[in-house]
């Protein structure tokens, strides 16, 4: 592998990143090492951890620069007339983006950390919740976004680890559209846009309209967000 030196311009960490990228595509992480890095960008290895601290720090910075890189291309990702539809595509583009990209999709959520997500996981994260906060807008939405958001997050990311570990031969890219149709049953509503949407999904609109609503003082939008908050996780009361 080469990395190109010519350009005076390109700074040490634009360098070693381009280097770990490069590697980790041709030969997965552990073909990442320090040593293999700085030779690749022309770096001595004191270098990489001043600027990085340490090799996860370096393949922190890599996974978060490819996902940047990938989302920059995708005009897809742009918000239609129906937010279903932009979550169908996103979870597509989702897929077709770890498929084509295995080493780097297994850096962002093969190797969970226990209480924290990788940058680039993050910024995927905050992504999808844009998505899942436009459903609740439109009165679709019939868990609470948090929990709809982490759901489809699991299984979308879950579903395409597990196709990037079959053989290409053996992949059956069905599952994705199954699982991902399972999960739009059961977090959102049919019901057409304008449509009574039933108590749950009406309270989590309401909830996800409430920045909008300025009439309202701080403690009584708290206490409205606890109550429609009761509404949608516990359902009708008992008895």
């Amino acid at each position: 592998m080469e990395i190109d030196r010519s350009a005076p311009a390109e700074s040490n960490r634009d360098r070693i990143i381009a280097a770990a990228a490069a590697l980790l595509a041709e030969g997965g992480r552990e073909s990442v090492s320090t040593r293999a890095v700085s030779a690749a960008a022309g770096v001595q290895a004191p270098t990489i951890y001043r600027l990085f601290g340490d090799k996860q720090g370096l393949l922190d910075e890599v996974a978060a620069h490819g996902f940047a890189a990938h989302l920059s291309e995708k005009a897809v990702l742009e918000p239609s007339g129906d937010p279903v539809e932009d979550l169908r595509a996103g979870w597509d583009l989702n897929t077709a983006f770890g498929l084509a990209n295995p080493a780097l999709y297994a850096l962002m959520y093969g190797e969970p950390r226990p209480g924290s997500l990788p940058p680039a996981a993050s910024a995927a994260l905050e992504i999808l919740g844009a998505h899942i906060h436009r459903i609740a807008e439109a009165g679709r939405l019939v868990v609470d976004e948090e929990r709809a958001a982490r759901l489809v997050h699991a299984v979308g990311g879950g579903t395409t680890l597990a196709l990037i570990a079959t053989p290409e031969e053996h992949r059956d890219l069905g599952v994705s559209r199954l699982a991902r149709e399972a999960v739009i049953s059961a977090i959102t509503t049919d019901a057409p846009l304008g449509a009574p949407p039933g108590p749950a999904a009406a309270a989590i609109a309401l909830q996800a309209l409430l920045p909008q609503a300025p009439a309202l003082t701080p403690g009584e939008r708290l206490l409205l967000t606890e109550l429609l908050d009761r509404i949608t996780r516990e359902g009708p009361p008992e008895g």
